[in-house]
C-alpha cells in the first residue's frame, strides 16, 4: 500500500544528533559530503529498491559548531530510524515525532523557518559564445545574493508560505573528496573533484497561507541536492 502525505505526517520524525568530533568517521563526515550522505544512508532500511532515500524521506542538514554546542546533524526521515546502525561514538542522538508540529500547521499561523538550500537554476550552457540548442546543452548553475533570495522567495511561495523576514548565511561550498575517474590515455587515473555543491542557509519569520502544500514541501525537501544536505525545511512556532 502507498503511503498518502497524511499518513507520512503521522510517521515522521527528526533525529537531533550532536557529533562527536574525537570520532574518525566523523571528522571525515565534515569534510566530504559523499561520505556523509553515505552514513545517513546506514539508517534507511536494506529492502527499499530504487531510490531507497527518497523512498525513506531521508533529508538531512549540518548545522555548523557554536559556542556551546558541537556540530549537530538533522535527519528527518518517513519513519524511526534505527540509531545502532550509525558508526559507534558517532555523537548523542535524540529521536522526535513531528505529528504534532503537522497537526500545528494552519493558515495565518505565524512560524519560524530554517533551510539550507541548493539554490540553482537551469541554463543554456554556450558553445563558441553561442546557446547550444539541445537538452544536453543545459547546466545547471548556482544563484547568489539578489538571485538566490529570489529563488527562496518564489519556492516558499509554492510551498504555502508567505515570508516575513529572511537573513541569509554567505554560500557555503561543500564538495566530496577527489574521486578516481578512468584511467586516461596515459593509462594514469585522473583524480577529479566530485560535484560542488554551494548552498545558503535561509533564516526567517512566516505566515503560512497553505498548510498542505507546507506539510508536502516539509515532507519531500526543497531544490536541488537533497543527497547532500540541501532542503529541510523547519518550522517552530514564532
Amino acid at each position: 500500500m502507498t503511503s498518502t502525505p497524511d499518513m507520512l505526517a503521522t510517521t515522521a520524525t527528526l533525529t537531533r544528533i550532536r557529533l562527536n568530533r574525537r570520532n574518525k568517521t566523523v571528522r571525515r563526515d565534515l569534510t566530504d559530503t559523499v561520505s556523509l550522505h553515505k552514513t545517513v544512508m546506514l539508517l534507511a532500511p536494506d529492502d527499499l529498491g530504487e531510490h531507497p532515500r527518497h523512498k525513506a524521506g531521508l533529508l538531512f542538514r549540518l548545522e555548523d559548531a557554536t559556542d556551546d554546542a558541537p556540530p549537530t546533524l538533522l535527519i528527518q526521515s518517513h519513519q524511526p530510524p534505527d540509531l545502532t546502525r550509525l558508526p559507534q561514538d558517532y555523537g548523542t542522538a535524540e529521536t522526535r515525532a513531528l505529528h504534532p508540529m503537522f497537526q500545528a500547521l494552519a493558515p495565518g499561523r505565524a512560524v519560524r523557518y530554517r533551510i539550507t538550500a541548493n539554490a540553482s537554476a537551469v541554463r543554456r550552457a554556450l558553445d563558441d559564445h553561442q546557446p547550444v540548442d539541445n537538452r544536453r546543452g543545459r547546466q545547471v548553475v548556482a544563484l547568489y545574493g539578489d538571485d538566490a533570495m529570489a529563488w527562496w522567495q518564489r519556492r516558499a511561495h509554492q510551498a504555502g508560505l508567505a515570508l516575513t523576514t529572511t537573513d541569509t548565511t554567505p554560500a557555503r561550498f561543500r564538495r566530496p573528496r577527489k574521486r578516481p575517474h578512468p584511467t586516461t590515455e596515459a593509462g594514469e587515473a585522473d583524480h577529479a573533484p566530485g560535484p560542488l555543491h554551494v548552498l545558503t542557509r535561509f533564516d526567517g519569520l512566516a505566515t503560512i497561507t497553505e498548510a498542505d502544500r507546507l506539510r508536502h514541501a516539509v515532507l519531500t525537501g526543497i531544490g536541488r541536492g537533497k543527497p547532500y544536505g540541501a532542503g529541510l525545511l523547519s518550522l517552530l512556532p514564532a
